[in-house]
């Protein structure tokens, strides 16, 4: 089954050319069925790559899916066209009222920035305390799980002494947990932050360590009682995300070294290689299946 989404959005065609079922909100009108709702909230700069890269993962199971992609009220974005976030976003405060039987929530790039000292920090604490009465699970990502792990447990984030980057292996903890269904034993998850949230931080509260690495620390993490996963890491890139932040922080004078375990031979004229695409679709459709085994059909109207 497709993933409903409007056909003016550069996804829709993208997601049509690599063979993905996308449907037109028309067509999905007229269909006998209650699709999932899932909300993306987008806190990423660059908003249309990161809309396109979940929507791929979402759209690859067999439900029907009705996307919408979702705003910060007040937040401007300055890195996509405001014609973009008109057509295709709704801020917050507009949907607030609403159910969702998933949502997610992206990364930032203000890892190093003190909770208290982000901008829409006050309203990103209302949408997480909203999550626990108007969406069945929320599947919070990188800052953003740093930030709802904050905000729910107190948990704190660590600087890191130079950028966790690359490509890293990880180990499957909990094999018997529905959203790891058919992993391998290890697989490798591409890695970008400055900053980390530490197991002995996480083992003194009710949260389960789902999937780690000896290299990079807790990847994905359990919480039952606020019906989330935590996941500190990028499954959702692109082949060429990681050379893409390379290249922007070469170009820009930062002080990088080159993402490990990435570029064939360490050679960054080489075409990277995808190695977790596979275990991307895997956790993101086992998310969708549980939220749709354990959803009341009337969720919505409830």
């Amino acid at each position: 089954m497709p993933i409903t989404i409007p056909e003016q959005l550069p996804a829709y065609s993208v997601l049509q050319t690599e063979g993905v079922m996308v449907m037109g909100q028309s067509r999905a009108q007229v269909q006998d069925i209650r699709p999932l709702r899932i909300g993306l909230l987008n806190l990423m700069p660059m908003k249309i790559q990161t809309e396109t890269q979940f929507a791929r993962l979402i759209g690859a199971t067999p439900l029907q899916i009705e996307f919408q992609l979702i705003r910060m009220s007040e937040h401007e974005s300055r890195h996509t066209p405001p014609e973009h976030m008109e057509a295709f976003y709704k801020p917050w405060r507009d949907v607030r009222e609403q159910k969702f039987d998933g949502l997610i929530i992206t990364g930032a790039p203000i890892e190093l920035l003190p909770f208290t000292e982000v901008s829409y920090w006050d309203e990103l604490r209302q949408i997480f305390d909203w999550t626990q009465t108007h969406v069945h699970s929320t599947f919070a990502v990188c800052w953003g799980a740093q930030a709802m792990l904050h905000h729910f447990h107190g948990v704190p984030k660590h600087e890191l002494p130079e950028k966790k980057f690359g490509c890293f292996r990880h180990e499957v903890n909990v094999p018997a947990s529905p959203y790891l269904r058919g992993f391998s034993d290890n697989f490798v998850v591409p890695v970008s932050r400055w900053t980390e949230t530490r197991a002995e931080d996480l083992a003194t509260r009710p949260l389960d360590i789902l999937v780690s690495s000896e290299d990079a620390g807790p990847c994905l993490v359990e919480d039952q009682a606020h019906r989330a996963l935590y996941m500190f890491n990028h499954l959702e890139y692109d082949s060429d995300t990681l050379k893409g932040e390379y290249d922007r922080d070469v170009r820009d004078g930062t002080a990088i070294a080159l993402p490990r375990n990435y570029y064939p031979g360490d050679d960054p004229a080489q075409t990277p290689e995808n190695r977790w695409r596979s275990h991307a679709h895997l956790l993101y459709g086992n998310w969708i299946n549980q939220i749709y085994q354990t959803t009341d059909f009337h969720w919505l109207d409830t």
